[in-house]
């Protein structure tokens, strides 16, 4: 993949992410607050997601769920594959790939908002499975060897990314010559100014 100079927008990365991390935190400990943002049920059903994914995921995990899209509608995932979950929140869709890769397989979720770390490890153990685990990082520093994923999910991150060119560089990093990308996000139908991309505000609502 050719390297790319970035073209992050001229934002202070660290104020952002706090502001970002406090919204998300709500949402891992006040679900029913009501955001900006689809939350919980009524967000898994606009997003079309089966049923039978869901049956042993936990209630609490999937109040927290805040996700723009399905990155499973592109493709179940296969027995034994490995999977990074990127911005994984309170940890349902990488709970899901866990269930579809099975004990062969294996899921790291990457969360920056150690609420919703919290959050996904109990769900984990909740379920009792074995192949995944959540660690803190961030898009553009992902906590993952080289080579190692057949497969990057993600859903309703990569918007609230600021260098989304390092982000692409980090997934082509970790992907495996081959590997894909599931990706769920939010389009817009205008590109959005460079003033609006400097207000940290229209970034987290």
């Amino acid at each position: 993949m050719e390297t790319q100079t970035s073209t992050a927008p001229d934002i202070d990365f660290s104020e952002l992410r706090t502001e970002i991390q406090k919204e998300y935190a709500t949402v891992a400990t006040e679900p029913d607050r009501g955001f900006h943002f689809h939350t919980g049920r009524r967000a898994v059903a606009l997003m079309e997601y089966e049923e039978r994914w869901l049956t042993a995921i936990p209630k609490s995990v999937i109040a927290s769920f805040s996700g723009t899209g399905n990155p499973f509608l592109s493709g179940a995932l296969q027995p034994g594959e490995r999977v990074v979950d990127i911005g994984s929140g309170g940890g349902m869709d990488s709970l899901v790939a866990a269930q579809m890769v099975g004990e062969n397989g294996y899921v790291i979720g990457v969360d920056m908002t150690p609420a919703m770390l919290q959050k996904a490890r109990r769900g984990k153990q909740e379920m009792q499975l074995e192949n995944v685990e959540f660690r803190k990082g961030q898009a553009e520093e992902l906590p993952v060897p080289d080579d190692w994923a057949d497969v990057i999910i993600s859903n309703g991150v990569f918007n609230l990314i600021p260098d989304k060119v390092q982000a692409v560089q980090e997934m082509d990093r970790v992907l495996q010559p081959g590997g894909r990308l599931q990706i769920a996000d939010i389009k817009v139908k205008r590109a959005v100014s460079e003033e609006a991309k400097s207000d940290i505000d229209l970034w987290t609502g």
